[in-house]
């Protein structure tokens, strides 16, 4: 978020209910399949038990097990029941739980961590649920349900995303197009290009003299445009009367040799303008 942006950002200044910060929560987390069946299971239904064994002089034992009523919610799909719960402190770190809800709705079900149908920022309560004091990791015991299920997950990462599928009809919508437009006008060149017919040497020198007349330099694509002969065969003939361009400012251009130039270099022009100059001396 750019710094603009939050300026833009209404900030809105609500009563924050305190009267639970001094509860303590435990903060648990379950397995992924464990989170699926508690979502699907209705408000009303008991989704397991947990189990506290205290023993003098030991950490306390946490075990939690899932009632039958959870795993009729799915009977096909095998989930282990019994799970270890291992307990750690939070000592470093503050944690709070907090919940908001609507104030007819709180009038209504008290201080429960949910939110009422219709609720809008504005007219929202906000709560402090508790305290975090402790931090616990929900383990399943590694029976042969929970190898099993971990073999399925293994299975299902490993197939592939996509996959080759044989097809017995036609897909209109990626039907692959059977000739392109360049490649169809690039045949065509090529096949007007092999019947363009030789004429004769002289007349292929006359019109290349012709348009050297109105131009110093010229590529070989112009030159075949203007005599319409092979290309090879009018490099042989630019080869006996022109010159080869290699360097700047006119490379890869063709021009005529000088025996064959009509027109006056800059080195005669020299030479007339001294001579021009000595005479009237």
């Amino acid at each position: 978020m750019s710094k603009d942006d939050k300026d833009k950002v209404q900030i809105i200044d609500k009563d924050l209910d305190l009267s639970n910060a001094g509860r303590g929560v435990w903060l648990v987390k379950v397995p992924k399949y464990i989170a699926q069946k508690w979502e699907k299971a209705p408000s009303n239904m008991d989704v397991g038990k947990l189990r506290i064994s205290k023993t003098p002089g030991q950490k306390a034992q946490v075990s939690l097990s899932l009632t039958p009523a959870v795993l009729a919610l799915d009977p096909d799909e095998k989930i282990p029941t019994e799970h270890v719960l291992d307990v750690s402190q939070v000592t470093k770190q503050t944690l709070g739980v907090f919940s908001h809800m609507a104030p007819e709705a709180a009038a209504n079900i008290g201080k429960e961590n949910s939110t009422a149908p219709g609720a809008t920022p504005d007219n929202e309560k906000l709560y402090m649920e508790g305290r975090i004091v402790q931090k616990l990791e929900c383990r399943p015991i590694a029976d042969t349900c929970y190898m099993k299920l971990k073999l399925d997950s293994i299975r299902k990462a490993s197939e592939p995303q996509r996959r080759v599928q044989p097809i017995d009809k036609i897909v209109q919508n990626f039907k692959p197009v059977k000739d392109h437009a360049h490649n169809i006008e690039y045949r065509e060149r090529k096949k007007a290009e092999g019947k363009k017919a030789r004429d004769d040497k002289n007349s292929v020198m006359d019109m290349l003299f012709h348009a050297f007349e109105k131009h110093q330099y010229y590529n070989i694509k112009d030159l075949v445009k203007i005599t319409n002969q092979p290309i090879s065969y009018l490099k042989e003939i630019l080869k006996d009367v022109c010159d080869y361009n290699m360097k700047n400012p006119h490379k890869n251009m063709w021009e005529l040799k000088k025996e064959y130039r009509h027109y006056k270099t800059e080195e005669k022009k020299d030479e007339e303008h001294k001579s021009g100059s000595s005479d009237s001396e």
